[in-house]
């Protein structure tokens, strides 16, 4: 008998809910668009408990009809359709981010981390919440800002070492780690998967935020960013930032989630 994800009694990361979805939108697929909750657990190897509440989840964005007990494609999904970065949103990357900051009232940034390097994918185009100034080179300074320091923390210990040794800590503000020992100390005190908060390390007079979107062997991670002034804010933004992540990476489904499933 086939092992069934979740018997575990374990509680699935994000990601494996992505990928569990992703195959049941797959199976949907692979059967004409229709197929019953107890159809597509079986061949999706799913528990019939997850799969309805992955089902539900995606009537709920709109990804998925149910007519009676029978599930129905909403529109096919996109395969083959011309290149995108991946992690992109189907909605268009930047139009998500103004969307998200128009919506949190800051500054938003998708990052990315590619052949070593930090890239930034798309900044909010909001003139009531402009971005931080980049007066020192976003990509060399991952250690100094939230969207950075979230990327290296989900590198492995070996990736994160060659990054430093190209890019050494420097002291940006006087709240910046100084050394790249302080800065190791303190990465060793955030947890992988939650948000990074990050007060004037990069720049005087900003306190940004940043959540994690790792999926398969790519690493992003989406920030925000706001007046320190206005600092009593950022945790609870950077929860709501961290819930728009997981519903982008379920309803919209990232083309590297489509094209990466688990075995």
């Amino acid at each position: 008998m086939p092992h069934r994800e979740g018997e575990s009694g374990s509680a699935p990361t994000l990601i494996q809910s992505v990928r569990r979805a992703v195959r049941l939108l797959d199976e949907l697929e692979r059967r004409g668009g229709t197929g019953s909750a107890k159809q597509l657990a079986r061949e999706a190897v799913l528990p019939l408990p997850t799969a309805y509440h992955l089902l539900r989840t995606l009537v709920h964005e709109g990804l998925v009809r149910n007519d009676s007990g029978t599930y129905t494609l909403v529109t096919p999904l996109r395969r083959n359709t011309g290149p995108r970065a991946p992690h992109e949103p189907a909605l268009g990357l930047q139009a998500w981010v103004d969307a998200l900051s128009r919506e949190l009232d800051a500054a938003v940034y998708f990052v990315q981390y590619r052949s070593g390097e930090v890239e930034v994918g798309a900044v909010s185009d909001n003139p009531a919440r402009p971005p931080v100034e980049e007066w020192a080179d976003f990509r060399t300074t991952a250690h100094a800002h939230a969207a950075g320091q979230s990327l290296l923390l989900q590198l492995e210990p070996d990736q994160r070492g060659d990054h430093l040794s190209r890019h050494p800590v420097t002291a940006l503000t006087a709240h910046t780690a100084g050394t790249r020992r302080d800065f190791e100390r303190r990465l060793a005190g955030m947890r992988r998967r939650l948000p990074v908060l990050e007060h004037q390390e990069y720049a005087l007079g900003a306190a940004c935020a940043a959540v994690p979107i790792t999926v398969g062997a790519e690493t992003a991670a989406v920030a925000l960013s706001i007046p320190a002034a206005e600092g009593a804010r950022l945790r609870g933004l950077a929860t709501r930032l961290q819930q728009r992540a997981e519903q982008v990476l379920i309803s919209q489904t990232f083309a590297v989630a489509a094209h990466g499933h688990e075995p």
